[in-house]
């Protein structure tokens, strides 16, 4: 009965994808846009990204508010009760990076690294089968899969093998996977997303409740210093919430975690951290949450600004902006060629997000209409009217993607941090210079 299922789910498939193909009118109109905007934020444009944009417009494509799937079902009346079942059971399906855990007779068991999540995969042909003997126990695979019955799915679209990854190619495998597919990040864990969409609101009543306001402006080096200390004071939440003492001496805490003070200082080095958060780390196993918020620091560039502007929100995250106070003191004074260079760099860079375009369109509206159309060129540009297909013209999303500071899964802190030691641990010791080094960029 499983082969029986498995054959017919590459028959509707292949002729799911031929009714796609072969469509006209507004279904043809939705593949060519849905194509056009995938591929555009794609850095391939070879075949095996084309045919995971087609394999993702299946589900993801919409007419209206129909799905090509949805259209399939409706002009094919022939159909029967299971056929539309499993038909619709696909809208489930979503990339993923995934491990492999176990090589079956007709196919593996394999494990989401972004969600821990096991899921039994099977190819739904017997020549992509042969293929995929090849791949070995812990391999890692970016690949699409889609269900099939209640107890496996299926590969859907290409499949990427990745190698046998050790700890830092995995955690920059999934910092890619996050920058690429933000929208699967905890696509079969709905549980984990809200998790992190709460820890965002936490972090932005924190940022309130420190800096007193949604909005600060300071110099560089001054909101370095405060950010430390506001760091400081999510760290010690943290080391409450993972059940650490802070009271207790570092000799006596790496004692607790198992390893020896002078590594657990470099460790904490490495990661920019203070060495009793590095204790969360190892004593994650603990720890009496499932999601743990990640270290933020301020990048040395903006310390060294004149100015920083911080606008925090509780969808959008915060967003450093060292030339914002220029910029608004331009657009007061109507200033539109001095605008220039700033509008432009705005458009262009990805930290001033839509919410930093409206908050300004809220201050400015005429100043920076003209200048938009001055920086431009466009002079029929309205910003009304006109402003959010600008954004998107430019890359910006008009929603809010889950920001850096959102907490994320237990499983996932730990592999971040441990392949920050193990870096650590491969860079020769020099005790009589003071190492530089960043926290964990992840995405």
């Amino acid at each position: 009965m499983v082969d029986l299922i498995l054959e017919r789910s590459r028959e509707l498939k292949q002729a799911l994808i031929n009714y796609v193909y072969d469509a006209e009118g507004e279904l043809a109109s939705a593949l060519e846009t849905f194509s056009a905007e995938q591929l555009a934020r794609s850095q391939q444009q070879d075949t095996h990204q084309q045919n995971l944009v087609i394999d993702r417009f299946l589900t993801e494509g919409k007419v209206g508010s129909e799905s090509p799937i949805d259209l399939f079902i409706k002009d094919h009346s022939e159909l029967s009760e299971n056929d539309r079942q499993l038909l619709s059971s696909w809208q489930r399906s979503f990339i993923g990076l995934f491990s492999i855990k176990e090589s079956l007779s007709d196919g593996f068991e394999l494990m989401n690294w972004l969600t821990a999540k096991p899921y039994t995969v099977k190819p739904n042909d017997p020549e992509t089968l042969q293929e995929m003997q090849r791949f070995k126990l812990g391999e890692i695979l970016l690949t699409r899969i889609s269900p099939v019955t209640k107890d496996y799915w299926m590969f859907s679209g290409p499949c990427t093998p990745m190698g046998n990854l050790g700890k830092p190619k995995l955690a920059v495998a999934i910092g890619n996977f996050k920058q690429n597919y933000k929208d699967f990040l905890y696509a079969d864990a709905p549980e984990l997303l809200e998790e992190a969409w709460k820890s965002v609101e936490r972090y932005h009543q924190d940022f309130l409740n420190f800096f007193g306001s949604d909005e600060i402006t300071m110099p560089g080096y001054q909101l370095g210093k405060k950010i430390a200390e506001f760091q400081e004071v999510l760290t010690k939440k943290q080391l409450a919430a993972a059940g650490i003492d802070e009271s207790k001496s570092l000799a006596d805490i790496a004692k607790e975690a198992g390893v020896d003070e002078e590594e657990l200082e470099d460790i904490a080095e490495s990661m920019g951290a203070d060495a009793k958060a590095v204790s969360t780390m190892l004593k994650s196993q603990e720890a009496v949450t499932k999601m743990v918020t990640p270290k933020v620091e301020l990048p040395a560039e903006l310390k060294k600004a004149e100015s920083v502007t911080v606008m925090a929100h509780p969808r959008w995250g915060q967003m450093f902006l060292p030339q914002h106070t220029r910029l608004r003191e331009l657009l007061k004074a109507g200033d539109t060629q001095g605008s220039d260079r700033l509008i432009r760099r705005y458009l262009d860079d990805a930290s001033t997000n839509a919410y930093v375009w409206h908050h300004l369109t809220e201050e400015y509206p005429t100043q920076l209409e003209a200048a938009v159309r001055s920086s431009l060129e466009r002079p029929v540009f309205n910003l009304q009217a006109d402003l959010d297909a600008l954004l998107q013209e430019f890359g910006k999303a008009l929603q809010p993607d889950l920001p850096e500071i959102a907490s994320v899964p237990l499983h996932l802190h730990n592999l971040f941090q441990e392949a920050l030691a193990e870096v650590s641990k491969s860079k020769p010791k020099d005790k009589d210079k003071k190492k530089s080094s960043k926290g964990f960029q992840r995405g």
